[in-house]
């Protein structure tokens, strides 16, 4: 009785509803596949019901072996995903803050500000900076998150005395030009020279002294690295290769600055190779940290050779020279350590400005090393041609999944939620590799809005004999499952 008191639009009503819902469910998970790069209901699953049905392994935590490999699994993740500080990073003033003016949009990221913050306090800070009034202004200065607020602070350690870190902050985020922030870089060397000759001496006096000591050589080699890069944005190359390479032989021990990264780059804006193969010799060794200014220079050195006469079809009928191969060996080693480099060069993705902070073999990095050399590639003739016809080989070679790399350690999978965080997502869309399958929770709401839909439309066209065929499988269901049908009248009554 229940079944034949339905009327055609009951059903509609149904599939339609069913329908909406579904999609609406499929909206909000390809949402949020694109934001965080998991489908939410196969999170929740994992996160919240697994363990509430019993489905995590208590016994595995009591072995110390496994207790040891979580361990060094969580280092190895730790140290993958370190970020470092970008070594060309832009001025805040003179290049970030011209960009915003122009286009509205804030190319930093705050967790990217955040970081520098923190790279701040722990350059340009020590324990006894509240025994000068202006250094506990600075010190103060540098947490704040307020820009404006910062400037003035500066200023006001300025009018107490003369101060190094305050000078830099003024150049830094103040200056609107280059030129401006190499006359406050000037400043800042005369009185950072100044406390390094002072805080030398003092030395081996006690621990404050030496902490003051670090604090004023760590204050001394940003002002000479800035005023470099000044002088490389000015046009003045040769002045900054010589300041480059003067400040790499005073302080050989400080390489968390990676000074030879600026050091590379202008020595191929000089178009000076051989000095360029001089320092990837000394710093592409297998015992030292890569970066993709490193593999994707020495492949560059390498097309060079052979890259103006390179010709994929003369290749492909008589075979690669000992030269190309070699070529395109230096190039599948840089594809693998970053396989988001070259669709930048390649100019398959658009450029932003920047960060001010990379994640190796992340995205980040990949836009802060094309961003400076994409020129340096298309000088050298034919370069960007070999880039384009071999480039996607690397991927033959890399096992899949990737439990184990070819020349380098696995791909780290961490990479697409630290660049997502480094990276302004707004206007940017992260790349991401390796690319991610679509969750079966996508797919299964997709299948199950169109299913749905077809129903709403053919019941709608079709009123009498959809209504037949729903109440054909309705009572086929209940006359196989009798149970079904006790429990739905039960509910009825």
């Amino acid at each position: 009785m229940f079944l034949n008191t339905l009327t055609p639009k009951f059903y509609v009503a149904l599939t339609g509803t069913s329908s909406l819902i579904s999609g609406l469910i499929l909206i909000f998970e390809w949402w949020y596949f694109r934001k965080y790069g998991t489908s939410f209901i196969e999170q929740v699953s994992v996160s919240h019901l697994r363990p509430l049905l019993g489905g995590v392994d208590n016994s595995a935590p009591n072995s110390p072996s496994s207790s040891n490999g979580d361990a060094d699994s969580s280092r190895q993740s730790v140290s993958e995903c370190k970020v470092w500080r970008n070594p060309l990073n832009l001025f805040r003033g003179a290049e970030y803050n011209r960009y915003t003016w122009v286009t509205g949009r804030e190319p930093l990221t705050y967790y990217d500000m955040n970081l520098s913050a923190q790279d701040h306090q722990t350059f340009f800070t020590c324990d006894s900076d509240h025994l000068r009034p202006a250094d506990a202004i600075m010190q103060k200065a540098w947490r704040e998150r307020n820009p404006q607020a910062r400037i003035t602070a500066a200023h006001e350690a300025l009018d107490l005395e003369d101060c190094a870190t305050a000078y830099i902050l003024l150049a830094e985020e103040e200056a609107t030009t280059i030129v401006e922030a190499e006359k406050l870089f000037k400043q800042a060397l005369k009185i950072g020279e100044s406390c390094y000759r002072r805080s030398q001496q003092l030395q081996h006096h006690g621990a404050q002294y030496e902490a003051q000591h670090r604090r004023d050589t760590n204050v001394l080699v940003y002002i000479k690295r800035r005023l470099a890069m000044c002088s490389r944005k000015l046009g003045r190359t040769r002045e900054a290769v010589k300041m480059m390479r003067d400040l790499m032989k005073e302080f050989p021990l400080l390489s968390m600055f990676n000074i030879h990264e600026n050091l590379l780059e202008s020595l191929l804006e000089l178009q000076n190779y051989a000095d360029v193969q001089a320092v990837l010799a000394k710093y592409d060794d297998i015992s030292l940290p890569k970066s993709a200014t490193i593999c994707y220079t020495a492949a560059l050195l390498k097309a060079r050779a052979v890259s103006d006469k390179f010709s994929p079809e003369a290749a492909s009928r008589r075979g690669l020279s000992t030269a190309e191969m070699n070529a395109v060996e230096a190039i599948h080693r840089a594809v693998e350590f970053n396989p988001h480099v070259p669709k930048y060069l390649l100019e398959m993705k658009s450029l932003i400005l920047p960060p001010e902070h990379i994640l190796k073999r992340g995205d980040s990095e990949a836009i802060a090393y094309t961003f400076f050399h994409l020129q340096h590639w298309k000088r050298v003739e034919g370069a960007l041609n070999l880039l384009h016809c071999t480039w996607e080989g690397t991927f033959r070679m890399i096992p899949y999944p990737l439990e184990k790399g070819h020349l380098f350690y696995p791909y780290p999978v961490c990479t697409e939620t630290a660049d997502r965080e480094l990276l302004p997502t707004v206007f940017h869309e992260v790349s991401v590799y390796p690319k991610k399958e679509l969750p079966f929770f996508i797919l299964f709401t997709a299948g199950l809005c169109s299913f749905t839909a077809m129903l709403a439309l053919l019941t709608h066209q079709f009123p009498e004999l959809m209504g037949v065929f729903a109440k054909a499988v309705t009572v086929s269901i209940f006359e196989e499952n009798p149970f079904l049908l006790c429990d739905f009248l039960c509910s009825e009554v």
